[in-house]
């Protein structure tokens, strides 16, 4: 199973993430969390303490692995490197085991245009095609709002794309500008989960704003998983109805993928 999970800064798909991701590793899965976001948390979401989580370089910011594997420098402008550095040991070198799932900081592609940076991306667009077409454990992409650090081959290999909305219209208004780049690189298959719904009212307004998108599921606002991040404790074991919200996407995504 490969899942990408994408939206707008702060609606939560970091914590969909993370709890998906321990969701299944507690069923024995062997799973690979990617954090692919600049604003890199998924870590301190899993349960690592935040000091220790500041500690983890990127794999964009290795320089030595970057020259080691594609044969620039990175920043370098003009140089010639691999287009298919050697990624396959990875996971295992430079991922981090918390309680059964491995975890991957990535960092994120810079952005189009910057030719200095073509080391950086080469490295993570093998990567993360690596992780999708050739791994058979479960993989959980954490994106950030756009899906750039994925190419078309990559897209067409992922099972599943799930877009966090929350209350508010900017959040929807992502999920449709998400589902026109995934249209555009070969992803069919699209799922929105709704988080910190408060009231009936939230919830009718956000599901007539999302058109014919599937609605795999909805996160009920908690003030344990709000918690969560003021006191640095992961949130996927917080709350009960929380909890139970997440097992029900899970086994809802399960079933729609077993059909494929």
């Amino acid at each position: 199973m490969k899942i990408a999970i994408s939206g707008k800064g702060g609606v939560g798909k970091t914590t969909l993430a993370a709890c998906l991701s321990k969701y299944y590793a507690n069923k024995n899965h062997k799973v690979i969390a990617v954090d692919a976001d600049p604003d890199a948390n998924l870590a301190a979401v899993l349960g690592i303490g935040y000091d220790e989580a500041s500690k983890i370089t990127p794999l964009v910011e290795m320089k030595k692995l970057i020259e080691e594997r594609t044969g620039a420098k990175p920043g370098g402008y003009g140089a010639f490197f691999k287009l298919n550095p050697k990624v396959d040991d990875i996971p295992q070198k430079f991922g981090i085991d918390i309680d059964g799932v491995r975890l991957l900081v990535a960092g994120t592609i810079k952005a189009g245009g910057s030719g200095c940076y073509c080391p950086e991306n080469v490295l993570l667009k093998s990567l993360f095609r690596h992780l999708v077409v050739n791994r058979e454990e479960i993989v959980i992409l954490d994106m950030e709002a756009g899906i750039e650090h994925l190419g078309r081959g990559t897209c067409e290999s992922m099972d599943a794309l799930i877009i966090v909305v929350e209350p508010g219209l900017r959040s929807v208004q992502t999920a449709w500008t998400v589902r026109k780049m995934s249209l555009d690189l070969g992803i069919r298959d699209l799922f929105i989960v709704v988080n910190k719904v408060r009231t009936d009212e939230e919830e009718k307004l956000i599901e007539d704003n999302l058109g014919d998108f599937v609605i795999l599921g909805k996160l009920p606002y908690s003030d344990r998983v709000r918690e969560s991040d003021l006191k640095h404790f992961s949130p996927c074991g917080a709350d009960e109805e929380f909890k139970k919200s997440i097992e029900e996407i899970a086994n809802k995504l399960d079933k729609y993928i077993n059909k494929k």
